[in-house]
């Protein structure tokens, strides 16, 4: 597949976009030194009305297209890649209440999971038997009050969300810390694919820069996509988390964006720990059954 041909010309866009170009551009812009989403989000708090082609030479343009087709685009095997851009009408306007929001987005499969009521289920990767035995129950309940369950394909907590959703007949959507060619971990391999073809997998991190750029440095896209999730949901639920966990990033963000944010009683009876008592301070819910959650949102 070539950039060219990657979407026809009759995309129902409401501006005269062209997704193609927008892609390389945006990757032209990640694969300047210093690039990070706040400093590419400031570029457009600036110019409301730009679009990420605006901000790149011909040549820069150019060459992202050239290294898009030789790294992601022409191999075998190639995604069904589809892409957002902020403008466009398909681009939910719920993104924006992120600290430092997206202009472009990738996904694999059902879009029209964007727009469904959705919660996200988030949490450690060392999970406990308990938080995995609590995971799978929330999102059996979720998906039987007809929500779609949302969280990140790590290990631990969000792989019993995503399966249980799965196994429950309901819609589970994942976002990623990886561009979509990646798997992580290698594990989920074929949870990845099947979110990818019968549900929705979402990543805002570039194909480029995560191919150029240090391991550890790419570490940094995974608090990004929790700030995503967040916007994404009308609430995050937190089953387990350490006192470093990246889940504390979304956290943090729920609240933030003026979502729910619901904390699990056991997460307070852990005295190993003291995040719950500073969140619940700030406006988190404190969840003791499952009525708890139908209170708060109201169902």
């Amino acid at each position: 597949m070539s950039i060219g041909s990657l979407f026809g010309t009759d995309s129902p866009f409401d501006r005269a976009i062209s997704p193609a170009e927008e892609m390389a551009a945006y990757e032209a812009l990640w694969i300047r030194d210093g690039a990070t989403f706040k400093r590419i989000a400031d570029k457009f708090r600036q110019h409301p009305d730009f679009l990420p082609s605006d901000f790149v030479s011909e040549k820069e343009l150019e060459t992202a297209k050239s290294f898009l087709n030789e790294a992601v685009l022409s191999q075998p095997n190639g995604l069904n890649l589809g892409i957002r851009i902020n403008g466009s009408f398909e681009y939910p306007q719920k993104l924006r209440d992120a600290k430092n929001p997206i202009e472009v987005f990738y996904f694999c499969g059902n879009w029209d999971l964007v727009f469904s009521k959705a919660i996200a289920i988030v949490g450690a990767r060392k999970v406990s038997e308990d938080g995995v035995r609590r995971t799978k129950k929330l999102a059996k309940m979720l998906v039987a009050e007809g929500y779609t369950v949302v969280s990140g394909l790590a290990e631990g907590v969000d792989t019993a969300a995503h399966t249980a959703a799965i196994e429950s007949g309901g819609n589970t959507i994942a976002v990623i810390g990886t561009p979509l060619n990646h798997i992580y971990p290698r594990k989920n391999k074929d949870l990845q694919d099947l979110i990818s073809k019968e549900h929705l997998l979402i990543s805002q991190v570039p194909f480029l820069k995560y191919k150029q750029q240090d391991y550890r440095a790419n570490r940094n896209f995974f608090p990004e996509r929790n700030v995503t999730m967040s916007a994404l949901t009308e609430a995050t639920i937190i089953v387990e988390a350490s006192d470093t966990s990246g889940t504390l990033y979304q956290a943090r963000a729920a609240l933030a964006q003026g979502r729910k944010l619901f904390i699990l009683e056991s997460c307070f009876n852990n005295k190993k720990i003291t995040w719950p008592e500073r969140f619940e301070k700030k406006g988190a819910h404190r969840v003791k059954t499952f009525e708890d959650i139908k209170r708060a949102l109201k169902i």
